[in-house]
């Protein structure tokens, strides 16, 4: 694929602060440890991106603490760009992602570790022929999307944060008359139950990597 029609990708998270980051882990990790899990997730998520895609074509867009350690840490480990979100809802802030780039742009969240480098190559190669490309969510949102150009339209009035985000995207590009993809269903780590699934695939991983002791 030539450069020019590379798509971009774009990764939106909050620096790992105590008690402002994955709150809803707090349960199982407390704050520090449910800021820990953020920063895992992150670093994981940002890799997968970096197998996937060159470094100088992502994009980390940060929250709460733009000059935070990780941020900085981050783009001189991985060679990416830095830039601060906009206010506004989420709709808002992946918009602004898909306006700033020209030519296909993907957008993706920091806590879907399942979204692997395959899957993001395979989201890239779709958005050469078709509109729209997502990567749907079992919990009824989606963890990543691309365009091959910006659409407010297909962020506005959506109720972030539901189960119903992707049946109302679903609906409103049906609206617009617009033709999507769906390569595979992932899932993100929202709740503790998340959290413990993402351990033991991390540790069967591991397990199948692992060299075999002589």
């Amino acid at each position: 694929m030539p450069a020019e029609h590379q798509p971009t990708l774009h990764l939106l998270a909050k620096a790992p602060i105590a008690g402002q980051t994955k709150t809803r882990l707090i349960p199982l990790l407390g704050a520090e440890g449910a800021a820990e899990a953020h920063r895992q997730l992150l670093q994981q998520c940002l890799a997968n991106a970096c197998q996937a895609i060159p470094a100088e074509r992502i994009t980390l867009w940060t929250a709460l603490d733009h000059e935070h350690p990780l941020f900085i840490q981050l783009q001189q480990a991985f060679g990416i760009q830095l830039r601060p979100q906009p206010q506004g809802d989420l709709g808002a802030r992946i918009e602004a992602c898909l306006q700033a780039m020209p030519g296909p742009v993907m957008v993706m969240g920091s806590d879907c570790p399942s979204i692997t480098p395959a899957m993001i190559q395979q989201c890239a190669a779709q958005l050469a022929h078709t509109e729209v490309v997502i990567l749907p969510a079992e919990d009824g949102g989606y963890g990543l999307i691309g365009t091959q150009t910006a659409m407010p339209e297909l962020f506005m009035e959506i109720p972030w944060g539901t189960p119903e985000v992707l049946s109302v995207t679903r609906q409103r590009l049906d609206q617009l008359d617009l033709n999507a993809t769906y390569p595979a269903i992932i899932w993100d780590v929202d709740h503790p139950e998340d959290w413990q699934r993402w351990q033991k695939h991390a540790e069967k991983s591991k397990e199948t990597h692992r060299l075999p002791t002589e």
